[in-house]
C-alpha cells in the first residue's frame, strides 16, 4: 500500500474492540466464513483449495512468510467492518484526526518571507472535514500523492495559517521527505 494509506488504516484499526485472529488456522477459518467457502479463499490468497482446507483443520500451522503477510492483510481488511465504519464516521463528522509527522515542510509565499523547507516534527489535530476528505480519497483508491496533497492543504490551514489568523498570503505548502507519519482518531 502506501505511507498515507497504511497510516490511515492503522488509525482505524486502533478502534477495534477485539483483536483480530493471530494463528494461521484461525485467520483461515475467519476468511472461509467471510467469503463463504474454501475455493474463494484459495483464489484470494493464490494457493490451492486443499491447502486452505489443511489450514482450517490445523494440519498446517506455520505459513510461508509471503502467505502469512497476505493472510494477515486480508483478515485485517475485513475485521470488524461496523467498528471501522463508525470510527471513520466519527472522525469525519465530529472528532477529526490527529497527524503526527516528521517531514520536510516549506511553503510558497510572497517575496521577502522565510519560505525555506526544513525538517519539522508536528503533531496537529486536523478538523473533521480533512479527515472526511482523507478517508474519501482513500476509499476511491487515491495514491500517496493525492493523500499527501490533502494533508499538506490541512497543515497549511491549521498549522501555518492558524485557521486564518496569520500568513493569509500563503499559496502552497510542500510536504516532502517524510521520515515518520502516524494518524490517530
Amino acid at each position: 500500500m502506501s505511507v498515507f494509506g497504511d497510516g490511515l488504516e492503522a488509525a482505524v484499526q486502533k478502534a477495534f474492540t477485539r483483536p483480530a485472529p493471530k494463528s494461521a488456522g484461525a485467520q483461515m477459518r475467519y476468511l472461509v466464513k467471510q467469503l463463504k467457502g474454501t475455493k474463494a479463499v484459495a483464489q484470494l490468497l493464490r494457493i490451492s483449495q486443499r491447502t486452505v482446507e489443511r489450514y482450517v483443520k490445523n494440519q498446517i500451522k506455520k505459513p510461508r512468510p509471503d502467505l502469512a503477510t497476505r493472510l494477515e492483510s486480508e483478515v485485517k481488511k475485513r475485521w470488524q467492518p461496523q467498528i471501522r465504519a463508525k470510527a471513520r464516521e466519527k472522525a469525519a463528522t465530529t472528532g477529526g484526526i490527529i497527524i503526527d509527522t516528521r517531514a520536510r515542510l516549506g511553503y510558497t509565499a510572497p517575496i521577502g518571507s522565510t519560505d525555506q523547507d526544513r525538517i519539522r516534527h508536528l503533531t496537529v489535530a486536523l478538523p473533521p472535514r480533512y479527515a472526511a476528505r482523507l478517508f474519501d480519497a482513500q476509499e476511491q483508491g487515491a495514491g500517496d500523492d493525492r493523500l499527501r496533497e490533502i494533508a499538506a492543504e490541512a497543515l497549511k490551514e491549521v498549522y501555518f495559517q492558524d485557521g486564518g489568523r496569520r500568513a493569509g498570503s500563503l499559496e502552497e505548502v510542500r510536504f516532502t521527505d517524510i521520515q515518520h507519519l502516524d494518524f490517530d482518531l
